[in-house]
């Protein structure tokens, strides 16, 4: 039986026994006469009070220690108990777990199995233009606010941006951090720090034999695809990333089996009215002969049938416009493909042609206008370019979802561009604490649409008359036909026929400020950006998960790929060190020149 409170307290008196002890004591002679005098009768009840005492005393010992024993019982049985529970937990866990999770764990070093890896870049984007798009989606479309973007649904880690250089990157050292898993100075295209060529991942695959794409919006010899492609000290010898491209002045030979995007402008002699290079070589022409097929316009382009034309024969170059595909806001999708359509076409060529194989193919697909939009702080540019990637992320998701072959997808930024700020602080006063995504759903067309239109604008005199005209074409056509601002004022009007060559940043700034939208720099900025990833396997979830979830440098994204692949960079090194890529100093200052003129925002 178990006690509950306290024990009962007793208390014991001395015995007969303790008697001639206190009378010894002189102190006590008191208690000694007394003693003495006991009468016999006091003396016989005293001893028979001691003896039921010490009985008492027993047996309240004796309930003690069987209490004791029986607490000394209990304990060992809940201990027994606890352990039993423990144990049962621990080893149905390891049951449940074993049965849940052991296909991400099986084949988790096994990468020698088929594989699909596509690597996404959306250039510039910083997680402030995720925000800023998220919110303006939700707008426009009447979305709740638990809504989110496709991106946000695979969002594992973020990654750090600094190049060898510089605590703020450019898009080459930060792209050659992906293709060679190195750091390197800002402007360096494929070279290590000591202008030395680094194998990279794109030429790794291919000597596995994988098949390889490149799709972008920007030309194809950008910094971008250029550092997965080519090997130059310095980004602007576009002419010479031309011909690496192609597989020219390369030990590999050819290393790309599809490219879409724009940039015929290196691709064309500096004769031809779309051309840019500094000899008179036309590399379309010499491609062509040498077996490439050759896309140079959305009709052609339309004729692959989303990749699905059977006829279609690698390798396969698409050279869409001049430069620069348009921002999403002002493409015209009879002139133009979406993003969307260039990586579906990309991926149904290139799954197609890796049918039979047990190697996949490894495709980049950039994002490359986001950055663009960012350099020239437009911010309705800018949430169009963010939604175009993000459904060309989804694209590939469905893609992924579809195939049996293991494809494992990362999306990633070099960088983060302009600074931006999803507020403003537009007065002296304190600042409200908002932002207006209507301002920007308003805007029809793009600042850098807007300002040609503005620069094309030559009434031909410059008469009173041509001046009424041109402010009336300002109002009418640019402010309130393709930006919707009504609020302007005349010194508006004024500054941009006063500053009519920088238009395009006075009218980007119009609408930042009454969006109050912040914007810090038209460069790029340090800020880490994220790192998303999808793989249709339970093994390439895995992967993806142990390997980038967290925080990173932005090379461990390219030791990822590397490792995931069994690729060994450091032999593609070897191979490709002896190519030429030094730049003639005539050659690099003459395209200093040209890339000013047509690519301005490329000189951050």
């Amino acid at each position: 039986m178990r006690f509950f409170g306290r024990s009962k307290k007793y208390t014991l008196l001395p015995t007969t026994s303790d008697s001639s002890d206190i009378s010894d004591n002189s102190d006590n002679e008191g208690s000694d006469i007394f003693v003495k005098q006991k009468h016999p009768v006091v003396n016989d009840v005293e001893s028979n009070l001691n003896s039921e005492q010490e009985q008492e005393r027993d047996e309240v010992q004796g309930k003690r220690a069987g209490i004791s024993e029986r607490r000394q019982r209990i304990r060992k049985t809940h201990r027994k108990g606890l352990m039993f529970l423990i144990m049962s937990i621990l080893i149905g866990y390891s049951i449940v777990r074993f049965i849940c999770f052991a296909p991400l764990f099986s084949g988790s070093t096994n990468k020698s199995q088929k594989k699909n890896i596509i690597f996404m870049v959306s250039d510039g984007m910083g997680p402030a233009s995720l925000s800023l798009t998220r919110s303006f989606r939700q707008f426009r479309d009447g979305l709740p606010i638990e809504d989110i973007l496709e991106l946000d649904k695979h969002l594992i880690g973020v990654s750090r941006t600094r190049s060898n250089s510089s605590l703020v990157t450019d898009s080459a050292a930060g792209a050659t951090a992906f293709s060679c898993a190195l750091k390197t100075y800002n402007e360096a295209v494929g070279v290590d720090p000591l202008q030395n060529p680094c194998g990279t991942v794109l030429e790794a695959l291919k000597l596995q034999g994988y098949l390889t794409g490149l799709v972008v919006t920007t030309a194809i010899t950008d910094a971008t695809p250029a550092a997965f492609s080519s090997h130059v000290d310095w980004r602007y010898q576009q002419d010479l990333i031309a011909q690496q491209q192609l597989g020219y002045n390369t030990s590999l030979g050819r290393t790309v089996d599809l490219m879409i995007g724009g940039g015929r402008c290196h691709y064309l002699p500096g004769s031809d009215v779309e051309g840019c290079r500094n000899d008179d070589i036309d590399l379309i022409e010499v491609a062509k002969n040498d077996g490439w097929s050759y896309i140079g316009d959305k009709k052609s382009f339309d004729g692959l049938e989303l990749g699905l034309n059977k006829d279609i024969k690698l390798p396969l170059l698409s050279l869409l416009t001049y430069y620069n595909i348009p921002f999403d806001l002002d493409r015209n999708p009879k002139e133009f493909p979406s993003l969307e359509e260039e990586a579906i076409t990309a991926l149904n060529i290139l799954s197609e042609n890796t049918k039979d194989s047990d190697k996949g193919f490894f495709l980049l697909i950039e994002g490359s206008r986001i950055d663009h939009a960012g350099h020239l702080n437009d911010p309705s540019a800018q949430v169009r370019e963010v939604l175009a990637y993000d459904k060309a992320f989804r694209a590939v998701k469905e893609f992924a979802d579809n195939s049996d072959v293991e494809t494992i997808i990362i999306s990633t930024s070099d960088h983060e561009t302009g600074g931006l700020s999803v507020s403003r602080q537009v007065s002296e006063s304190y600042p409200d604490y908002i932002w207006k995504p209507e301002v920007l759903n308003n805007c029809i067309n793009s600042g850098e649409y807007v300002a040609n239109l503005l620069n094309n604008f030559t009434p031909g005199r410059t008469t009173d008359k041509d001046n009424f005209e041109l402010k009336k074409f300002i109002k009418n056509e640019i402010l309130e036909n393709s930006l919707k601002i009504y609020d302007y004022t005349e010194e508006d009007i004024n500054n941009l026929i006063k500053f009519k060559s920088n238009s395009l940043y006075y009218i980007n700034d119009m609408v930042s400020k009454r969006a109050q939208i912040g914007w810090s720099t038209h460069g790029h900025s340090a800020v880490d950006v994220n790192i998303y990833g999808y793989s249709n396997t339970n093994n390439g979830k895995y992967l993806i998960s142990k390997y980038l979830g967290g925080n990173h440098e932005n090379i461990e994204i390219g030791k990822f790929m590397e490792f995931v692949t069994d690729s060994e960079l450091n032999k593609v090194t070897d191979l490709i060190k002896d190519i030429p890529h030094h730049p003639i100093e005539s050659v690099k200052d003459t395209e200093v020149k040209i890339n000013k003129e047509n690519d301005y925002y490329h000189d951050y």
